[in-house]
């Protein structure tokens, strides 16, 4: 049974490929687990003044532990709890917040005024970084990225009883996303009718905007003890449910892409005990990874940025194996370098020298109201010189990362195949592809054999092979029982002579 979505690129290319996926999805993850560990320092600082590095490493350690202890249940069973506490503790936010500010229907009106309600924003310069299509357009491949190539996510549709059982998991799943984004929303709302004439980040009350809520809620439960512990449960308890979520990730990925290889006959004590081993590792490297998340900006905005740097050219390397059947491993790996390589230098460059303040600077706030003594004077980071392409390619909205490393690995991957020799259909199983001429229902039979590529894709072909998988599996468990014989090799299916090796053998057999 595949227990990774990484061991798809085997299947379809080469161990090279998966491995090179594996190291990119660490990579992915031990960043992005770094900047969900600091943000709700941040808070606890914020609430409760306690040192923002102790909350820090405090919050690596618990995760850890139970991720550690208790495995893929623990996180599966504490997600649902800490998913009722966010809910809850946005809930009580919005209700007290709304009622200080004279209820919902004064917050909008306000929101109207201060042009905060400015949905529509149809302008396509890319440079911009929050309009309609860089939203709509980048944070499709974002979201595509997270929820279709990501191991946390994969993991736990594996773990489900049913594929229909998975389905509704991820239902629910969309559901519980949205509510969490309308509370964050209107709390948004709420804070901005709050603070409309006294900003507390442009006047220096706060150093940085992601400790606005925190202030938000000391201010409206200052009369409430006990409330404000609840809103630091709530940002909490979205951390713990990530970060123990990706180490258990990490681990799994690890241990069956490299230690399982190399030790291939371990037995199921020493590999529960090397799993925790790992648990443990990558639970000290991500709260390490926290000290860097905590020059990377806002953390919504680090968060979006390392899934698209990584996470598109993941996206475009399924792409390119599961639509583009003639892609070759070179291509592939080809593909993902260079989709790196392309995501990396627009992120890194975009951090070196920041976006124009015209692009990137939050609309007019106001300090009129504020006691003068405590306002200090903020503006845009000015740099004395910077080199042209800072204003274009690294000028970028950040939404546009995915997709820039998706369809350059697409791209890259598409012209190396063809240069390098385009992958043979016959070689591969048609259960590892879905061509993207499969994509249009109204092409003929005959466009959509063209875009095969001499995969045997047709129905017909499906059944007849579905007929004679019995035969399949017999032909192979018996050969996997009994040995390999020179002269029966070549009936062993999925097996190569030229390379002497019978990839995809077992997954035919757990097929049929």
């Amino acid at each position: 049974m595949i227990q990774g979505f990484i061991q798809y690129l085997q299947l379809r290319f080469n161990k090279p490929v998966r491995y090179a996926a594996t190291v990119i999805y660490i990579v992915q993850t031990i960043l992005y687990t770094g900047v969900v560990v600091y943000a709700p320092a941040l808070a606890l600082n914020q609430v409760t003044g306690f040192d923002l590095w102790g909350s820090v490493f405090a919050t690596g350690i618990v995760c850890t532990f139970y991720c550690t202890l208790g495995g893929l249940k623990a996180v599966v069973w504490t997600d649902a709890f800490q998913m009722v506490v966010m809910i809850v503790g946005f809930l009580t936010v919005l209700i007290q917040g709304s009622t200080h500010a004279g209820g919902f229907h004064n917050v909008l009106e306000q929101s109207a005024n201060g042009s905060r309600l400015h949905i529509f924003d149809f302008d396509v310069d890319p440079l911009r970084r929050h309009t309609f299509w860089t939203i709509t357009v980048g944070g499709t491949f974002t979201w595509l990225g997270i929820y279709g190539v990501n191991q946390s996510t994969i993991q736990r549709c594996i773990s489900c009883k049913t594929e229909k059982h998975a389905k509704l998991a991820l239902y629910f799943n969309l559901l519980g996303l949205w509510i969490i984004l309308v509370c964050a929303v209107f709390s948004g709302l709420i804070m901005y009718s709050h603070f409309k004439d006294c900003d507390p980040w442009t006047s220096g009350i706060i150093s940085a905007p992601d400790q606005l809520m925190p202030y938000f809620v000391m201010k409206i439960f200052d009369t409430m003890p006990g409330l404000p512990g609840l809103f630091v449960a709530c940002a909490f308890s979205g951390t713990l449910s990530t970060v123990a979520a990706s180490i258990n990730a990490l681990a799994t990925v690890t241990f069956e892409d490299f230690v399982k290889s190399c030790f291939p006959h371990l037995s199921d004590k020493l590999s529960t005990w090397i799993s925790k081993g790992l648990c443990l590792l990558f639970g000290v490297m991500c709260t390490s990874m926290a000290v860097a998340a905590s020059v990377m900006g806002g953390v919504v905005q680090a968060a979006l940025s390392i899934h698209g740097m990584c996470g598109g050219p993941m996206l475009g390397l399924f792409s390119l194996g599961i639509l583009f059947p003639f892609v070759n491993w070179k291509g592939a790996l080809g593909g993902l370098l260079t989709g790196i390589t392309l995501s990396f230098w627009v992120a890194i460059g975009a951090f070196i020298y920041p976006a124009p303040a015209s692009k990137t600077w939050p609309l007019p706030l106001s300090t009129d109201q504020c006691i003068k003594s405590n306002v200090t004077a903020t503006g845009p980071p000015v740099l004395s010189s910077r080199p042209a392409i800072a204003d274009t390619w690294y000028s970028i909205s950040y939404l546009y990362y995915s997709a820039v490393g998706c369809l350059g690995c697409i791209a890259a991957g598409v012209i190396i195949s063809l240069i390098t020799g385009y992958q043979r259909g016959e070689d591969i199983q048609p259960l590892l592809i879905r061509p993207v001429g499969n994509l249009f229902c109204f092409w003929s039979k005959k466009y959509k054999r063209l875009c095969w590529c001499g995969v045997q894709h047709d129905s017909v072909i499906e059944q007849e092979n579905l007929e004679n998988g019995s035969n399949w599996k017999q032909e192979a468990e018996s050969v996997l029982k009994n040995g390999l014989r020179g002269e029966s090799l070549v009936h062993v299916p999925g097996y190569d002579l030229k390379d002497k090796s019978y990839n995809n053998m077992a997954f035919e057999i757990t097929h049929f």
